[in-house]
């Protein structure tokens, strides 16, 4: 395990989860693709913690948050992990993000749109094998390159290991290949889902 930090995989209370937030937040805050969907960085810093916060809060029974705390008992890192075969989630868990995506960008329709054409493309070359699925990966800037996210996937690839099934993820960034190929993750696609906005890349780990 990195030095001084610990996973911790018990439920997040709702002061847990604004934390976390902003731990992706910070860890976001200037990715080429949220810098597309909303380029200025006052409705980022406003926007992604909504986000971020929806999608830990509704992940529902078969989406795992897993945080690394640092020896203050501080969130410094969050991984959020979907079990096999529930993914996409239900309608109901759909629906019941959208009243934090709706606040985050009611403003900004446009956002809206492009970033709904990015999560349809998304979802239809989502794999049909098993696979444990990452949707959320977040190091707080200020412990970046101390080991802490190498051990949060550390943990989930021998959890995928020992269920024999695959692993899936997407990633904004190109320079994150050589990071998710430590691990075994190779590059699927390559997406282009809006002319003029950033390519998204899909990753996927065989079952072994």
């Amino acid at each position: 395990m990195a030095a001084n930090f610990s996973l911790d995989h018990g439920d997040l209370s709702a002061q847990e989860i604004a934390r976390a937030a902003d731990v992706a937040t910070r860890a976001f805050l200037d990715d080429k693709y949220f810098c597309y969907l909303m380029p200025d960085e006052r409705v980022r810093a406003r926007a992604l913690p909504l986000l971020f916060a929806g999608q830990l809060r509704h992940g529902g029974d078969h989406a795992h948050a897993v945080c690394a705390r640092d020896e203050g008992r501080n969130i410094v890192a969050v991984a959020l992990w979907v079990e096999p075969g529930h993914w996409p989630p239900p309608l109901s868990l759909q629906l019941a993000q959208m009243p934090s995506s709706l606040r985050a960008l009611y403003r900004h329709p446009q956002t809206l749109r492009r970033a709904g054409t990015y999560l349809r493309t998304i979802l239809k070359v989502h794999p049909k094998e098993l696979n444990w699925y990452l949707p959320l990966l977040a190091v707080d800037p200020s412990v970046q390159g101390r080991g802490v996210g190498t051990m949060l996937m550390n943990e989930a690839v021998a959890r995928m290991d020992a269920d024999g099934v695959g692993g899936y993820l997407e990633t904004q960034k190109e320079e994150n290949h050589a990071f998710y190929n430590r691990f075994g993750y190779e590059l699927r696609d390559t997406l282009h889902p809006v002319p003029d906005g950033p390519a998204y890349y899909t990753m996927w780990r065989p079952a072994r």
